[in-house]
């Protein structure tokens, strides 16, 4: 099976982790072993026709009989998060992905994990792994409140516990996270991990820089999309290369939505340049880089691009398609 495949599963457990966050126990209908994954893996949910999410796995990899996702409640949904708290409950079947993995953990190696809100889904993934194959970890779960940190009743009950440290916003100072003294102290191989709201992310990535670790030890998982401002975007033209079509984008559309309507496919899902799934390689043209999935570097070689969300700087964009 591979990541673009299909399959139905019961949602066998809904619990409430936070006010805000639910957990999904999903199973195979049948009783049967579902897809293997790894460490940072996420499957895409099919919550409604043309709504399809993002949602880390948070289980241990050696599972193969589950998986389980959390769901926060997101005020600014377009469709996803909210109708997933209000529409799925135990017992309901639904579509999902096979898993994929753009985090993957480095195996082998001690690593810093740290988590804002509900960042923390893949670093309990991860945590179960390399707790697992006895590699040294510590995690740092940063949230607004004890009472906002989900999982807090699996990590206390967990093996792991003594490696986890909890940070709370509205605590004294004294038990709040500070990244630049934490990398002062980390070993000169330590992989670091990194996720949560893009502001804490960037906030971790630059007490890393400050700390001098190189940047290809840091690693990090965006679960929405940096702030845009869209009020000076302008039309452009969009070639595709396999048939010489040519499209004009406006100003207040994506290339993917006029693609789609235009009946060329693209397999899209996040919509807003978080997943990778539409990246699609860039021929000719200057982009303007709005995801968060490629890389800096990335950007810099200017041969890929996520038509999901990315727009152009030059006149005409040349895509692979």
């Amino acid at each position: 099976m591979n990541s673009q495949d299909t399959l139905f599963v019961r949602i066998a457990q809904r619990n409430r982790e936070t006010d805000d966050i639910i957990s999904l126990e999903l199973r195979d209908p049948n009783g049967g072993e579902l897809p293997p994954f790894e460490a940072g893996a996420h499957i895409d949910v099919h919550v409604a026709p043309g709504v399809v999410r993002q949602y880390s796995l948070c289980n241990a990899p050696s599972e193969r009989h589950r998986y389980l996702i959390g769901v926060l409640r997101d005020p600014a949904s377009r469709g996803g998060s909210v109708a997933i708290h209000e529409r799925l409950e135990a017992g309901a079947v639904i579509e999902i992905s096979a898993p994929r993995n753009h985090f993957p953990l480095k195996a082998g190696t001690r690593s810093i994990l740290i988590a804002g809100g509900i960042g923390v889904t893949p670093m309990l993934c991860m945590a179960e792994a390399l707790h697992a194959s006895a590699t040294g970890f510590a995690l740092h779960y940063c949230a607004r409140s004890q009472d906002k940190a989900a999982f807090r009743s699996r990590i206390g009950q967990s093996p792991y516990r003594q490696q986890v440290a909890f940070h709370y916003d509205d605590q004294g100072d004294a038990q709040k996270l500070d990244p630049v003294m934490l990398f002062a102290q980390a070993g000169s191989d330590d992989e670091i991990y990194v996720c949560g709201p893009s502001g804490f992310i960037e906030w971790v990535c630059r007490a890393a820089e400050q700390a001098g670790i190189p940047k290809q030890r840091v690693r990090y998982e965006y679960f929405s999309a940096r702030p845009v401002d869209t009020s000076q975007d302008s039309t452009f033209d969009v070639r595709i290369a396999s048939t010489g079509q040519v499209f004009h984008i406006p100003a207040d559309r994506s290339i993917t939505s006029v693609l789609l309507e235009a009946g060329i496919d693209i397999y899209t899902s996040c919509e807003e340049g978080t997943c990778g799934t539409c990246v699609t390689r860039l021929l000719e043209g200057e982009a303007d880089h709005r995801d968060v999935f490629l890389t800096d570097e990335e950007h810099a070689c200017g041969n890929q691009f996520t038509p999901c969300c990315s727009r152009a700087k030059s006149s005409l964009l040349v895509l692979d398609l």
